[in-house]
């Protein structure tokens, strides 16, 4: 229970420090940030209190001294719901059936109004002596819907739509030196929209998003309901201050949003020239003289400008390379995408200066590259660039957390997790938010593409206040538009934009490519999106939609069971087993992924399961299962085979906004499922694999370098590990190729029933560089309306399989203050030990969330050696405190007290 609370703790209440990574480059040292912990005294400094239970004015709740003894305490980030339940108002909504609207637990913004979930929040806070003299700012983030924002007694701003962010001028009304007062009324937004689902929408499936009317608002609209979380949504559709407030000082000017444009000299992309503008801002009642200069740190490159600014004025001020040639780079150090390259990044620093003083200063990291994409193939699918090269689009679709219980700390562990599985882009889904500058910082680090959507979606309506959403779009675009890994721009998810999005887009940013929407130019329908017999994924229409495995597909995925420990934290234990379909149901989008039925099925095909320990056991094949045939199906599909032409795909979805029984690579409380070591294990850049429809072997690589003279092996062994067949073939490969169909497997007439495929790539030296394991049963494959075939039925002997004998040695070791396991794993036996598990556990004999292993759910061969790095995520090991537990299908588990 500890490491729960630990990580809903992390979930609603961010802080600066990111385990293992740089601390948030945009957080900014030199400001003051109000958030609901300070990082000294512990306390909250943030209170709450429903409006219409405050009987003071808004004068006189703002003003410092107002009394707030029978106010809560807030989580600011966060929202109402957020607050309340810490506060035990409610229920923790992501447990069993508390969040369902027909138990009555907690009353749903549609039903109740608005004025129920309409909150004051209120702090207080000293202004630094030292801001004397100088202009104070309050920078707001984002606030989801409406709000006032009320200082010292006076409402200084108006905020309208949830990715607004707002820069307040409070000089006159700050006490300097002294305590002040914010207070901010919030508002949920103008139309909530029921969870009473319309009738129009996707044909065959839940139609998402209630009755459409949350899309008459700029903001999350997944937050009413939609079929991979809770169909009947959000209670208070994240009301609340869900970014962070902060505060500073400048002097006669300020500026804000820089920009940086890179022309790239071609063909060669060894040249840039960068274009660098500005916004400088004159806050004061006469006029400015100021000088704007910039530097892009660590080139030796510095530029300048001397100015005056009327009074009030905001000016872009532009720095261009025929202007100041020193802007004009060779040599340069090209940004580049996960295995593409190094992901290489640049600073710019500029200063606003008045009578020789610096008055402003702000810092940016930009990426020099191109990415660029067109529909020259020959389907007229979307093909993209980064470069100058041709890439292969291996990506996902980003969901944010349910609740907006984000954290530094999530974050991070979501894209570590994403960068450890191989995906390279990752889709901002159209009904959810655009996602903070540490998350872009950490793709742009960490070589991640990103597709951002802008808040619509064809489930919904759309913005009944146009000028309100290109105003939200605005503030958006200039907040991300230097971030490299910001690839692609698209207004929807399958619906149309609104006018004047694509013009301004185009205005503030112009660098990255657009359309329309998600479904267009050369970007076709997804699907599926639920669990599917997995050898329908080797057939090029997966589903009843008639999804194709060529093109650009948007969405296309398969759920993955959690682990036996994530399900205890999800409901009852009585709920658990037998499986109570309405529970589990509920935490399955109302059932739409199938795991009552379908995937419960094919879990049965490994034996009919007699308790959640052994269902949960079995459900994690079947759901690697699910992962490593996708991922291997396109990877065969790479780019131009015969006359179908494939040059992307989007899994769907990528990571759980709630608590959930269809999770993914990992889960809400960020466990990773087998899904995330087979996937890592199908995307990893050079890769050898198998096609269980026509039993062939094939090899990918996804370099941009070629491999001569490597050797591919396939070995079968049955049931006992005997070696029953076996066959290799030398290989030359050319860079960002698939050599498909390089020989076929011939299984023996008389092979066990299940038996074990394991393929090698080894180097011209010998050495083995990759390598790949797969379980098969003989079933024969008879249509994709039944659950047959050699992925989905016949497993039942595999719960016969001989006992193997692992050894296991381990070590701990300390870097930067972070605790590492170096594991060290040999099968001693003469038995394939099937299936291997690693868990790092607490005192309580929870997981401790999140850890990143190197690997994990893999099979040994008889005599077979693996190491297993395990970043804890701890900063101290004390002896006894936690442990290690090594156990697999077939190897009794062990316990190492560490």
């Amino acid at each position: 229970m500890k490491q729960i609370v630990l990580i809903l703790f992390l979930c609603i209440v961010g802080c600066s420090f990111v385990w293992g990574q740089d601390a948030n480059y945009y957080r900014n040292p030199d400001r003051i940030y109000l958030d609901s912990k300070d990082g000294h005294q512990g306390a909250f400094l943030w209170k709450m209190k429903k409006a219409g239970d405050v009987t003071a004015c808004a004068e006189a709740v703002s003003k410092p001294g107002y009394k707030t003894g029978d106010w809560m305490p807030a989580i600011v980030p966060g929202t109402v719901l957020n607050s309340l339940v810490y506060n035990k108002v409610y229920p923790e909504p992501y447990y069993g059936l508390n969040n369902k609207l027909t138990s009555n637990i907690i009353p749903d913004l549609s039903v109740v109004g608005r004025d129920f979930y309409t909150y004051w929040f209120r702090t207080d806070f000293v202004v630094p002596a030292d801001y004397k003299g100088k202009v104070i700012w309050l920078q707001l983030d984002g606030i989801n819907y409406r709000a006032e924002v009320w200082v010292n007694g006076h409402l200084l701003s108006n905020i309208s739509g949830m990715f607004i962010q707002d820069y307040v001028d409070i000089t006159e009304f700050a006490r300097v030196g002294e305590t002040n007062a914010l207070a901010v009324k919030v508002y949920p937004v103008d139309m909530s929209g029921t969870v009473k689902q319309k009738q129009w929408g996707a044909v065959g499936e839940f139609h998402n998003g209630g009755d459409g009317n949350i899309g008459l608002n700029t903001t999350m609209l997944m937050s009413v309901g939609w079929d991979f979380t809770f169909l009947d949504g959000i209670r208070d559709r994240n009301t609340g201050i869900w970014k962070s407030i902060s505060l500073y000082a400048t002097d006669k000017a300020a500026i804000r949003n820089p920009f940086i444009r890179s022309e790239l000299a071609k063909p060669g992309y060894d040249k840039a020239e960068e274009t660098v503008s500005v916004e400088v801002i004159n806050p004061t009642t006469g006029s400015v003289k100021c000088v704007v200069a910039g530097e892009i740190t660590g080139e030796n490159i510095r530029f300048s400008k001397e100015i005056s600014l009327f009074c009030g004025e905001t000016r872009e001020i532009v720095f261009t390379p025929e202007e100041f040639p020193q802007l004009k780079i060779d040599n340069l150090r090209l940004w580049w995408p996960l295995f593409k390259g190094k992901p290489d990044l640049y600073e710019l620093k500029m200063t606003v200066s008045v009578k020789g003083q610096v008055s402003d200063s702000l810092k940016t990291r930009f990426g020099i590259r191109e990415i660029t994409s067109d529909q020259n193939t020959p389907d007229k699918s979307r093909q993209f660039y980064v470069n100058g090269k041709k890439i292969f689009i291996r990506g996902t679709n980003w969901i944010p957390e349910g609740m907006l219980r984000h954290s530094d700390e999530r974050t991070y562990a979501e894209l570590r997790y994403t960068k450890q599985s191989g995906v390279n882009l990752v889709r901002m889904w159209g009904g959810g938010i655009a996602e903070s500058d540490y998350f872009f910082q950490l793709c742009d680090e960490m070589g991640l593409l990103v597709w951002q959507e802008f808040w619509l979606t064809g489930d919904t309506k759309h913005p009944h206040d146009q000028a309100l959403y290109l105003a939200n779009l605005e503030s958006t675009v200039k907040r991300l538009r230097n971030h490299p890994s910001l690839a692609y721009y698209v207004s929807s998810n399958e619906s149309t934009e609104v006018v004047g999005a694509k013009d301004l887009i185009m205005k503030l940013d112009g660098t990255r490519g657009y359309q329309m929407q998600s479904e267009c130019d050369g970007v076709h329908d997804g699907s599926p999106y639920k669990q599917v017999n997995p050898m329908q994924h080797y057939e090029n229409t997966a589903s009843p939609r008639g999804s194709r495995v060529d093109g650009f597909n948007p969405e296309y995925g398969a759920p993955t069971l959690p682990t036996l420990e994530t399900l205890r934290e999800v409901m009852d234990e009585k709920d658990l087993w037998p499986i109570n379909k309405e529970v589990w149901d509920y935490h399955d989008g109302g059932g739409f992924h199938l795991m009552s039925t379908m995937y419960k099925d094919l879990v049965n095909n490994y034996g009919t399961s007699q308790s959640i320990e052994e269902f949960a056991k079995k459900g994690q094949l079947v759901g690697a299962m699910n992962s490593k045939t996708i991922w291997e199906v396109w990877n065969y599909n790479k780019l131009d085979y015969g006359d179908r032409y494939c040059s992307g795909l989007l899994f769907w979805y990528h990571n759980c906004p709630v608590r959930q029984v269809c999770a993914r690579m990992w889960d809400w409380s960020l466990e990773p499922t087998a899904s995330l070591y087979h996937t890592q294990n199908a995307l990893e850049p050079l890769h050898a694999q198998f096609d269980y429809l026509k039993n062939m072997v094939s090899v990918c690589n996804d370099y941009y370098r070629s491999f001569k003279n490597y050797k591919v092996k396939a070995d079968v062994y049955d049931l006992n590990s005997k070696k029953v067949f076996s066959y290799s073939q030398r290989i030359d490969i050319g860079e960002d190729e698939v050599l498909n169909d390089l020989f076929k497997i011939d299984f023996p007439s008389d092979i066990t029933p299940v038996h074990f495929i394991r393929l090698g790539l080894s180097d011209e030296k010998g050495k083995e560089v990759a390598s790949t394991f797969y379980w098969r049963s003989n079933a024969a494959y008879e249509g994709k309306e039944i659950l047959t075939g050699p992925t989905s039925s016949g497993f039942e002997s595999l719960n016969d399989m001989p006992t193997a004998r692992l050894q296991t040695k381990y070590k701990t070791k300390e870097v930067d203050g972070r605790y590492y396991i170096e594991v060290s794993l040999k099968n001693t036996s003469s038995r394939i030990a099937f299936f291997t598990q690693l868990q790092f556990l607490d005192k309580a004999g929870k997981p401790v969330r999140p850890s990143f292993y190197t690997d994990n759910f893999f099979s040994l061969l008889p005599g077979e050696t693996k190491q297993v790095l395990i970043d804890t995520s701890v900063d101290k090991v004390t002896e006894g405190e936690f442990s290690l537990t090594v156990g697999g299908w077939n190897v009794q588990q062990k316990k190492y007290k560490l």
